[in-house]
């Protein structure tokens, strides 16, 4: 099964990956890419790990 992601999902995870990179992620930054892929899972019904997951590899590994 696919995984879907919305823009607002990939929006947060970039800025979070930039923040990360740069040595700057805040905890505001991580629990807005926490809640909204739980919210994003749950409306979904997508399993929450899998979303994270896949938003992860896309934002991180977008050639894989």
């Amino acid at each position: 099964m696919a995984i879907e992601l919305n823009d607002e999902l990939l929006e947060l995870e970039r800025a979070a990956w930039a923040e990360i990179q740069a040595g700057t992620l805040s905890v505001g930054t991580a629990e807005a890419v926490l809640a909204a892929v739980a919210a994003h899972a749950e409306a979904t019904g997508q399993d929450r790990l899998a979303v994270e997951m896949e938003l992860k590899r896309r934002v991180r590994h977008p050639e894989g």
